[in-house]
């Protein structure tokens, strides 16, 4: 009797579907969507856009002193999932303030 694997199409390898993205638990965030520098158009200006989800974080971690365990506790997701949060976020917090360009916050 003959046995049935699952294969990619064709190719003989197996296909890989990402997983659902958990949903995350976020403060509403009634502020400005927009901080970009002075006296530059925002048309001449390249956003960097930061997840809602990226700004919790940020701000369960650095604001409130949270440790990230706690943080994911808070939103609701892994520990793991808040440290690349809180990565990503920084380094685009940063090169928006370094690069004087627009940061808009946007769910996502």
């Amino acid at each position: 009797m003959a046995e049935a694997v699952a294969t990619g199409a064709g190719s003989g390898t197996k296909t890989s579907v990402p997983r659902p993205r958990k949903r995350r638990v976020c403060r509403r965030f009634s502020g400005d969507r927009v901080f970009k520098p002075r006296s530059i158009p925002m048309t001449r200006l390249l956003p960097i856009r930061l997840e809602l989800a990226e700004l919790e974080a940020l701000r369960l971690c650095d604001l409130e002193g949270l440790d990230q365990e706690a943080a994911g506790a808070r939103m609701g997701i892994s520990r793991g999932t808040v440290q690349r949060l809180v990565k990503s976020g920084r380094a685009k917090t940063v090169r928006a303030l370094l690069e004087s360009t627009a940061l808009v916050v946007e769910e996502g």
